[in-house]
């Protein structure tokens, strides 16, 4: 089963920070148009976003959560906040970038941080990925000595993680998929002060 084309789909970075410009850095190294937002003003963030690429445009966040897609790439302190800025997210897909390292447990329900995530996010299709390497290295170019950069993908929609990946491709990375939310998840799933085990392995497929 296959989705519409991404091509006629539209992205969005939810989240400024330094991850979030290093995700923008590899869409415009594609020429790929991006939205970026974040609870700063658009007025801050557009120049930013003009030195990183002409394909990366600065919206106000409102306007930016209206994507098809959008790469949560905010604190994990705020994706509460963030859901709760529509009623409904149906027809979307959120990337889970996020990083709950340092988080209790228990505030989060002892839950895989994504599974929290998911639970917010009303009718979205969620997949975890793109959060486990510095924002440093991932921003960088992810063809690595013939080779290409390693992404990893959980979910518990195959379709919606199929079309992760095929945007993994288009960006120039390896995507490997890592199965359920509760099993492949915890790989990339910080948990209170414990990294997932393939949190900051940066591997590199080879065709």
């Amino acid at each position: 089963m296959s989705n519409l084309s991404n091509k006629e789909k539209s992205y969005a970075i939810v989240g400024f920070g330094n991850f979030g410009q290093a995700l923008a850095r590899v869409f415009a190294r594609k020429n790929i148009e991006v939205t970026v937002a974040s609870r700063r003003e658009v007025e801050v963030l557009a120049p930013i976003a003009r030195k990183i690429g002409p394909s990366i445009i600065a919206k106000k966040l409102q306007e930016a959560i209206q994507a098809d897609i959008i790469f949560l790439a905010a604190r994990f302190e705020g994706f509460e906040q963030i859901a709760k800025l529509l009623p409904n997210w149906e027809g979307k897909i959120i990337v889970d970038v996020t990083n709950a390292y340092g988080v209790p447990p228990e505030k989060i329900g002892e839950q895989p941080s994504s599974s929290a995530v998911a639970k917010a996010f009303t009718g979205a299709r969620l997949v975890k990925g793109f959060n486990h390497l510095a924002s440093a290295v991932f921003g960088g170019d992810p063809a690595v000595n013939g080779g290409k950069r390693a992404v990893f993908l959980a979910s518990d929609d195959q379709h919606a993680a199929a079309e992760i990946a095929e945007i993994a491709v288009k960006l120039g990375f390896a995507p490997i998929q890592l199965g359920g939310l509760a099993e492949g998840g915890l790989l990339v799933n910080a948990r209170g002060n414990t990294w997932g085990p393939l949190i900051f392995q940066d591997l590199v497929k080879f065709s």
